[in-house]
């Protein structure tokens, strides 16, 4: 890799840093290729990044960014996850790590918020910013709802009890 390679590859990786909403740190010994890229494909579907990098470039490229504290995280094989969505990235990481012992990991931050292994876990347990907004909907379509029924429930008990007389007189 060349100086300008360098130069961009820092570049870029200060961009994520710069939009991402959570920063997941992993220690990928082992890890085959296909499971890398499964993970990618995992971390992709669900609106994240994984991207392995030289941990001299990242420390860098971490320089001048809410998550500068990461640099004491990057030594060995160390791989980033991240988002935008505040939970993805913590989500997938810790799901595939469950199921592959070759993945580890190490910590993150949440803005200014460093985590350690069991602060990223938990973070992985909350529901993501999609299922909250399905949570909202759903609360405030609720009491529409309801109204609703509450409504058209008078009018069909009456017609109920017209339809009792009828039948009466008629029998």
């Amino acid at each position: 890799m060349n100086r300008s390679e360098k130069t961009d590859a820092v570049a870029a990786l200060n961009a994520t840093f710069n939009e991402a909403a959570v920063v997941v740190v992993t220690r990928n010994a082992g890890l085959t290729v296909a499971d890398s890229g499964e993970l990618r494909t995992k971390m992709r579907e669900a609106g994240a990044a994984y991207k392995v990098s030289k941990n001299r470039l990242a420390k860098i490229a971490l320089k001048d960014t809410q998550y500068e504290s990461l640099g004491e995280l990057l030594s060995g094989p160390t791989a980033l996850a991240t988002s935008t969505d505040p939970v993805a990235a913590a989500k997938i990481a810790v799901e595939f790590a469950k199921a592959n012992d070759k993945l580890e990991i190490v910590g993150g931050a949440m803005g200014d918020t460093v985590l350690d292994v069991d602060g990223v876990k938990a973070l992985a347990s909350m529901p993501s910013l999609d299922e909250i907004r399905g949570t909202l909907v759903g609360l405030v379509q609720a009491p529409a709802t309801k109204i609703a029924q509450l409504s058209t429930a008078p009018a069909a008990k009456l017609a109920r009890v017209f339809g009792a007389y009828a039948a009466k007189e008629a029998a």
